[in-house]
């Protein structure tokens, strides 16, 4: 395969990955009448049997077994699967009620909170104009305090948990599908708790409501782990600064849905900070551009 078809393959792969994880709002707003704890419960049972399925599928049941021999990775695995795990609860508590843009706001703030990560943690050093980016992250933030902690608080949240998940698993010496199979079997036992509890309430198994929610939910695994497939092919097809950018469509969506299908509204102070959000991201990209070439 030519270098141009390589990076096409990439490219749409990218896209893929980055449009199902923008419309991840919708999907889980489908499931309301589900508890979100119950939720994220039955969306790592399920998720574990297509990681099998998948890892089977591209050999790659040796890299799981060497991640699981050295006590270091798993370790690291074991606090990645925590992260993860409070991830997906925020996000699934956010969309249930109401907060689709802060959900959005969140994933605009993550890959900066990432560079600040690179910066105290890896000894990465940022140029002025990055500096000046992360400066207008901040003021967009800062400009929440003022009238929307709810808001900030979700953002914040989100994009702290996933910033610290992906700086852990840069840590981890495992490749992506393999390393989420292990998180989520090691989130199997809090899973089977949960599910169990919802099982013996009075409401009694969300499984067993009926109507789409069933379905949705046992599709949940599938919608959890084919993105992340799709995302790692792009990371090996494509340069990681491309893929930057294409990161952005996920909270995008996430961004126009709240707007539209939410019908959230967007007061003066919101729209300051995502605002200064935007132009951070936009300088920040214009700085990476430039340096690439």
């Amino acid at each position: 395969m030519n270098e141009s078809s390589t990076l096409g393959r990439g490219l749409a792969a990218a896209l893929a990955a980055y449009v199902m994880w923008g419309l991840l709002p919708l999907y889980f707003r489908a499931l309301h009448a589900v508890p979100p704890l119950e939720l994220v419960g039955w969306r790592v049972l399920f998720t574990v049997p297509v990681c099998f399925v998948i890892i089977s599928f591209r050999k790659q049941w040796p890299d799981v077994r060497a991640a699981l021999a050295s006590r270091h990775v798993l370790g690291l695995l074991v606090l990645s699967a925590l992260l993860i795990g409070s991830n997906w609860l925020i996000f699934v508590i956010a969309i249930n009620n109401g907060h689709v843009l802060a959900t959005s706001l969140g994933y605009y703030i993550n890959p900066l909170i990432n560079v600040v990560l690179g910066t105290v943690f890896l000894g990465e050093r940022l140029s002025r104009v990055q500096w000046a980016a992360v400066a207008l992250a901040g003021a967009g933030i800062a400009l929440l305090l003022g009238g929307a902690l709810d808001t900030l608080a979700v953002a914040l949240s989100l994009a702290f948990t996933f910033a610290f998940y992906g700086f852990v698993r840069k840590k981890a010496p495992v490749g992506a599908v393999p390393g989420l199979t292990i998180e989520t079997v090691l989130l199997v036992v809090p899973a089977l708790v949960i599910v169990w509890l919802g099982a013996i309430s009075p409401a009694g198994s969300a499984l067993l409501i009926g109507g789409h929610e069933t379905p949705l939910l046992i599709a949940s695994g599938v919608a959890t782990a084919i993105p992340l497939l799709l995302f790692a092919v792009a990371a090996r097809s494509m340069p990681l600064s491309t893929l930057g950018f294409v990161q952005f469509l996920s909270p995008t969506l996430s961004f126009i849905l709240g707007l539209t299908v939410f019908g959230e509204s967007l007061d003066s102070t919101r729209l300051a900070c995502f605002a200064l959000i935007w132009s951070a991201i936009g300088l920040y990209s214009w700085d990476m551009l430039k340096r690439a070439r």
